[in-house]
């Protein structure tokens, strides 16, 4: 057993560092050259809850109800969104003196679009699309490139947002 431990470390820089340390710093290196504004310290709770979410549909079939937590770290991790506080009105974030809207496509809806309510306090909406292979990206857009309407609700196509960036 002792060997193990040995096996699996090694002497750098005055300390001991394993190699799962090694493979943490790596991933947090990829996420931030993706995203320079990456908030480094939400990533394991967002890959840990997606990952919840895909090994508990796999398993059983069903989808658990955390794709918008997940919509809103990743919101938070890639974008350097500040959340609000949960239920709190108006919009899900802030990004410097804008306030965010953020949607989630999940993996089981038919349709890849979002429905925004028009009176919502906003002036940017993230759109966070999820997969069936449990893949994210997202796309961001300024209020004011959405189209008009007189309706309570706007419905925006995933694929309409690539255009209005």
């Amino acid at each position: 057993m002792e060997d193990d431990i040995w096996d699996g470390a090694f002497y750098d820089d005055g300390e001991w560092v394993s190699w799962s340390d090694v493979e943490e710093q790596f991933r947090y290196q990829e996420w931030r050259a993706k995203y320079p504004n990456a908030i480094r310290t939400l990533i394991p709770y967002f890959e840990d809850l997606l990952s919840l979410a895909e090994s508990y549909h796999l398993e059983t079939g069903r989808h658990l109800n955390v794709y918008g937590d997940i919509g809103e770290l990743f919101g938070a991790i890639t974008y350097g969104i500040k959340l609000n506080k949960n239920y709190a009105q108006g919009a899900d974030g802030r990004l410097g003196n804008d306030h965010v809207e953020i949607k989630t496509i999940t993996p089981f809806k038919s349709k890849d679009q979002v429905a925004v309510k028009v009176s919502g306090n906003f002036n940017k909406l993230l759109v966070v699309k999820i997969n069936a292979d449990f893949e994210v990206s997202s796309r961001m857009v300024d209020r004011s490139k959405l189209r008009k309407t007189a309706k309570p609700f706007l419905r925006i196509r995933w694929e309409d947002l690539h255009v209005a960036k």
